[in-house]
């Protein structure tokens, strides 16, 4: 086995219970709250690498790349998010390279929400790769050679080659859990070597869609949506497939006085995490801005 290239996957292949964390680029060039978040992360001292979203729900923002820059300006390891949809292979292997020169090590490999869900729905969507695809693609840059061939039909060498952990996503809840495990299967095949799964609340969906794993042997973190209100939490249960947040949520989000709200965040989040932990490698928070949260959360989950 090779040695681990980034302290992420050291924890994982050490069997620690992995906390990952999730932050958004800026629509603009104001980097101050990106700035501002690192620096929470960095103070709870926790979270083993923070993910940097890349164009997400297709909402034009500045590059993941930029955002895992300057998180390792912070002292912060961060994954790159890197969507199949708005990129040619060769501008993912252009800015993979890129982003290796830069410092970074973990790779998320995604396919993306589609345009329509975003700001720009006249865009033009690429899709050359999917995620597999794209996975596919990082192994063949760590093997030394690009995607492409030579006039002699020989494959394109590199002069310095990257190494990768690299990353895919499944919905283990799922109303049909079998493609997933299906997918994750193809994606483990493709090279992936941990996953971070979207929104999880339900603890037995996602015990049910673990014991379907089998043999698939890699760390699973499951993904958990800090919400911040019951009016959110109906909104993902009416448009984020895959995800259901649980009536009991709800009607304790619902019934939570405003002054207490995010205190009920807090409690919601960590509950979720003591009954998830048994079933998985780690867990990955998506905060939405509410990153100041985590620690309060870390510690009512007794991590």
């Amino acid at each position: 086995m090779s040695e681990p290239v980034s302290n992420f996957q050291k924890a994982t292949e050490k069997g620690d219970f992995v906390i990952t964390a999730e932050i958004g680029p800026p629509k603009g060039t104001n980097i101050r709250p990106v700035i501002d978040e690192a620096e929470e992360y960095l103070k709870n001292g926790k979270v083993s690498a923070v993910n940097v979203t890349d164009i997400q729900t297709a909402v034009m923002r500045s590059s993941s790349m930029v955002g895992c820059k300057l998180l390792i300006d912070s002292g912060i390891e961060p994954v790159l998010q890197m969507v199949t949809r708005d990129r040619n292979r060769l501008a993912l292997m252009s800015d993979l390279l890129s982003a290796y020169i830069l410092g970074v090590r973990n790779v998320l490999a995604l396919t993306g929400d589609h345009i329509t869900m975003g700001d720009h729905p006249g865009a033009k969507a690429v899709y050359d790769l999917d995620s597999v695809g794209l996975l596919q693609a990082i192994g063949r840059l760590e093997d030394g050679t690009d995607m492409g061939v030579d006039f002699k039909g020989r494959p394109n060498k590199l002069d310095g080659k990257p190494e990768f952990f690299k990353g895919c996503c499944v919905t283990p809840c799922a109303d049909c859990p079998e493609p997933q495990v299906i997918k994750l299967a193809k994606k483990v095949e493709a090279g992936a070597q941990f996953c971070q799964t979207q929104a999880v609340y339900d603890a037995s969906a996602f015990e049910n869609f673990i014991s379907m794993v089998g043999d698939i042997d890699i760390p699973i973190l499951a993904g958990i949506v800090v919400l911040k209100s019951a009016g959110m939490a109906k909104y993902m249960n009416g448009n984020v497939p895959g995800v259901q947040v649980p009536d009991s949520i709800v009607k304790t989000l619902s019934d939570a006085p405003k002054e207490d709200r995010q205190k009920k965040t807090v409690e919601i989040t960590a509950k979720l995490i003591r009954d998830l932990k048994p079933l998985c490698s780690g867990v990955h928070l998506m905060t939405l801005g509410w990153d100041h949260l985590v620690p309060d959360i870390i510690e009512e989950a007794g991590l």
